[in-house]
């Protein structure tokens, strides 16, 4: 090490003859010092996702830790990460934040508890009413009285949390400009596969204030599918330009539902991984080992 500062800032003419000598020494301390500021600019890059990733209130971290969530779910973080996820969306708790199709309500149990003092949490539900009799309105008419019975269980977390259901084939999701913030998570599939993407995200540019957010999360595929697909992956570049068919533009995308451990090749699609699970008992170790699919976490804004 000393040998390197000596020869890097020696204010005396070298001999040729010294310099032939030298020459591996120089090399290998100018590579050392390439090594470190490589490793400095790396450092760097690494404190600066760091930061970001602390930009998560506590606000919101208190939601994400709230005794009130199921422990199945919690469970579930360190696939989902909420926390980052929701940041990355630009989550705030004065906003009005219209879910769609929440299901069970994972993600309820954090956004209406965190809206609940001076935002507004909307769960936009199918309405069951607007499908044909059959399973898929039994299906959906399970989903929404089960999310009901959640919400009306826990009235101090949910009981400011409101509902809006509507038409599959022309939806609306309230009061046109009236959303800050509309979430959308690993639904794309479904409505690709239903032929109801383009009015969904219609819906969504229509009930958002302009500059507004939409946050997409998604099973990522590993490139385009086609419109009959059943793996339940979607094309990241797909998912992309149905939004910007419907006006948006990609503000930003995150890597923080990654899951390079997919292989998108199962039998049953997406559904072979947990959460679903369906597989043989015998292949339990080996989904779990890979863990919940690989996802696109996507940021548009209405302009």
């Amino acid at each position: 090490h000393c040998s390197c500062k000596r020869m890097l800032v020696s204010p005396f003419p070298t001999p040729e003859s010294d310099i032939k000598k030298h020459s591996p020494l120089l090399c290998a301390c100018l590579l050392a010092l390439a090594s470190t500021l490589s490793a400095g600019t790396a450092l760097a890059h690494d404190a600066a996702h760091a930061t970001a990733d602390a930009q998560v209130s506590p606000q919101l971290q208190a939601a994400i830790a709230g005794s009130w969530r199921t422990p199945a779910n919690v469970l579930r973080d360190e696939y989902r990460h909420p926390a980052q996820t929701l940041a990355f969306f630009g989550l705030q708790p004065q906003q009005t934040v219209v879910e769609i199709t929440p299901g069970g309500g994972w993600y309820s149990e954090i956004l209406a508890p965190y809206l609940r003092e001076n935002g507004k949490y909307v769960a936009a539900v199918v309405d069951p009413a607007t499908l044909p009799a059959g399973g898929g309105r039994d299906y959906q008419q399970r989903s929404r009285d089960g999310l009901s019975k959640k919400f009306a269980a826990s009235p101090a977390q949910f009981d400011r949390a409101t509902e809006v259901a509507y038409n599959p084939a022309a939806p609306v999701l309230g009061a046109p400009g009236s959303a800050d913030l509309v979430l959308t998570f690993r639904n794309v599939h479904n409505w690709r596969s239903s032929g109801q993407a383009e009015g969904m995200f219609k819906a969504f540019f229509d009930v958002l204030k302009p500059g507004g957010t939409l946050g997409v999360v998604e099973h990522r595929a590993k490139a385009d599918v086609p419109a009959d697909d059943n793996s339940g992956y979607v094309g990241q570049a797909q998912v992309i330009a149905m939004a910007e068919a419907a006006g948006f533009k990609l503000a930003g995308s995150s890597e923080i539902n990654a899951n390079p451990r997919d292989t998108k090749d199962y039998p049953k699609g997406v559904w072979t991984l947990p959460p679903s699970n369906s597989h043989d008992a015998a292949d339990a170790a080996k989904y779990k080992a890979i863990g919940e699919s690989d996802r696109m976490t996507l940021r548009f804004v209405k302009q």
